[in-house]
């Protein structure tokens, strides 16, 4: 695939057709090459509409207008022993947010309701560790049942690292998918963590795999990294069968190692996205941390190609307010999907 060199002074739209293509070849049941998930990378931004039209075939393809919403709950903050330069709860980070242990039963149930108030199907329960310890296991292990039960939704858990007999415990007690962010590529991810490898964070996930529950990856974007460095953690994600692709820009928070790293463009931001629904055309494609703050007012065009949010805050960072997600998926035309009828921020 030829693109203009989006470089050039007198950049230039790619030939008419040329993104409409390569959806026709993914419609069709094939897919593109590494070359041309690069190229639309490196694309003029003069492409975007049409990169994104194309992208939307896809998405329209396999999820119609629909919108998953997900909750973030951040039940142990802090405290963590691992260096993630891009991490606020590192032991690395100076940036002030808030340490406790894993929160009590009372708390996370109150997070579940909320959750399935704002119209999330899926619950994400997340602590900060290298990985679960046996008091952590044994609360999710009890607060799992009870959520489902309750309110219905969806139990995400992103307890770090998990040996096979935990992802057991995990699938046993109800989990239905577990996350677990490859976060860059293989060949940068010791530029950005020193104390795990991308060869076990790998691991983890073939252990969920292999526990039958689903996997939840995806990266964050804008961390310093290459254009082919984006390219290599998709379609590793895809090779590994991931059904769930969160992709966060970098928030670059001021206290951890990544503070002051460039901003990525909103412009490279949907390329970005785009990319990763054409290389995984069937997979749940989520927009997360960091979209209101590099997206901005072009957060709705994100949707074209991706299938869904976080709904409320973050870990440790603000997200927008949740009407302002009901407004805008509204306004597109879609329609949110999940474990409740209606959603309103009245609550």
């Amino acid at each position: 695939m030829s693109v203009a060199s989006p470089t050039a002074s007198t950049a230039t739209f790619s030939p008419a057709g040329t993104y409409d293509a390569l959806a026709d070849r993914v419609l069709a049941g094939g897919s593109i090459t590494r070359e041309e998930a690069l190229a639309m990378l490196e694309a003029p931004d003069l492409d975007v509409p049409a990169i994104l039209a194309a992208g939307y075939r896809i998405r329209h393809h396999y999820f119609g207008n629909s919108v998953q919403l997900y909750f973030l709950m951040n039940a142990k903050s802090g405290l963590c022993a691992e260096d993630c330069h891009y991490c606020s709860q590192s032991k690395v980070s100076d940036a002030p947010v808030p340490k406790y242990n894993i929160l009590k039963r009372d708390k996370l149930m109150e997070a579940a309701r909320v959750a399935a108030e704002r119209g999330a199907k899926t619950y994400c329960l997340v602590i900060s560790a290298r990985g679960p310890n046996e008091r952590e296991m044994s609360a999710v292990e009890e607060i799992v049942p009870e959520i489902k039960q309750k309110y219905g939704l969806d139990i995400c858990a992103c307890l770090g690292l998990l040996s096979t007999e935990q992802a057991a415990r995990l699938k046993a007690c109800g989990v239905d998918r577990v996350n677990h962010n490859l976060n860059s590529s293989e060949t940068h991810y010791e530029k950005i963590c020193t104390t795990h490898t991308y060869a076990d964070r790998v691991q983890t996930l073939r252990n969920v795999r292999d526990a039958g529950m689903e996997m939840c990856s995806g990266g964050i974007i804008g961390m310093g990294e290459s254009k082919e460095d984006i390219v290599a953690m998709a379609f590793d994600l895809a090779d590994l069968g991931v059904q769930s692709i969160p992709v966060n820009i970098l928030n670059a928070i001021d206290g951890t190692p990544l503070e002051g790293t460039d901003a990525m463009s909103a412009q490279d931001a949907l390329k970005a996205l785009a990319m990763f629904r054409f290389v995984a055309p069937n997979r749940e494609l989520r927009i997360a941390g960091g979209r209101e703050l590099h997206l901005r007012s072009l957060q709705p065009q994100g949707l074209y190609v991706a299938n869904s949010l976080f709904v409320g805050d973050y870990l440790t960072t603000e997200g927008q307010a949740p009407q302002a997600d009901y407004d805008m998926i509204a306004d597109l035309g879609f329609e949110v999907t999940g474990s409740c009828e209606e959603v309103s921020l009245d609550r």
